[in-house]
């Protein structure tokens, strides 16, 4: 498995450029990040070099179609999607998540069909550029009301919906996070295939009652209470070799300095993944 990073949770305005460097630095393998940006800045070539340079590769994008709203909002976004896609293959990326919430306004029958019918157009762009999609499943229980609606929210009603779509290239981002707040455990993602697994997010957990744990509440990894290493083993178990990256959602922007941050999060994967990863 490869050791990732994402902004979340890092208070940062650092560059790409700046956060794959101190990643790199840290002996994180992966960031999450836009490769647009990074190619518009550097060049293509200045980008891979940039990559090759610090050991660092692109993690996943986010999709960054809007397929949850109106027809109009989804097409306009299609031609960006053709654009990321172009240049994370470019950077050898095979990775694309979006999530999906646990409730909705609009009656869940409705929304499934439009959201299957968009989501394949998706994953069959992303799919000509060798591109993955993962679908995140979100569960906590607050979130589970916040529409008037009830929609999905668990690994195998993620994994319908993922069939339903259709196309191979479909999986699951699985966020440890989301897995616990669903009442699953590491038995549940042994039962996986990896190739059902897209990418894989890590965060730790406030010692609450898991209905009373907020989304945008998490710890860094290794400094509360989940069983983070039981994941671990399970993802090894069936052979997950991509990133596990650490995704902190915090209440508002945290004041520490990002260095320092950085630090604690190669500390908690230290003690989780040993020196052998």
């Amino acid at each position: 498995m490869i050791r990732g990073l994402t902004r979340a949770g890092l208070g940062t305005k650092w560059t790409d450029e700046e956060l794959i460097r101190k990643a790199g630095e840290y002996g994180f393998g992966a960031v999450d990040f836009d490769p647009r940006g990074l190619i518009g800045e550097k060049g293509l070539d200045g980008a891979r070099r940039l990559l090759d340079e610090t050991g660092v590769r692109l993690g996943a994008i986010g999709l960054p179609v809007e397929w949850r709203k109106s027809d109009a909002e989804f097409r306009a976004g299609l031609p960006q999607l053709a654009e990321i896609a172009e240049a994370a293959a470019a950077l050898g990326g095979t990775r694309c998540c979006t999530y999906i919430l646990p409730s909705t306004d609009e009656p869940a029958a409705r929304f499934m069909a439009k959201a299957v019918v968009r989501l394949r157009a998706c994953a069959e762009l992303l799919g000509a550029y060798g591109i993955r999609l993962g679908l995140e499943f979100v569960g906590p229980h607050h979130l589970r009301t916040a529409w008037r609606h009830p929609f999905i929210w668990t690994i195998e009603e993620t994994l319908e919906f993922a069939a339903a779509i259709g196309t191979p290239n479909v999986g699951l981002l699985v966020d440890v996070y989301h897995v616990v707040t669903t009442g699953a455990g590491p038995d549940d993602i042994r039962r996986l295939d990896k190739r059902q697994v897209v990418h894989v997010h890590i965060n730790d957990a406030k010692n609450l009652p898991v209905h009373e744990l907020r989304d945008n509440d998490r710890l860094i990894t290794g400094e509360g209470v989940l069983d983070l290493k039981g994941f671990v083993d399970a993802l090894r178990d069936i052979g997950y070799d991509g990133p596990v990256a650490q995704e902190v959602l915090t209440p508002a922007p945290p004041e520490e300095d990002p260095e320092e941050l950085i630090k604690r999060t190669k500390a908690g994967f230290d003690r989780l993944f040993g020196l052998e990863e």
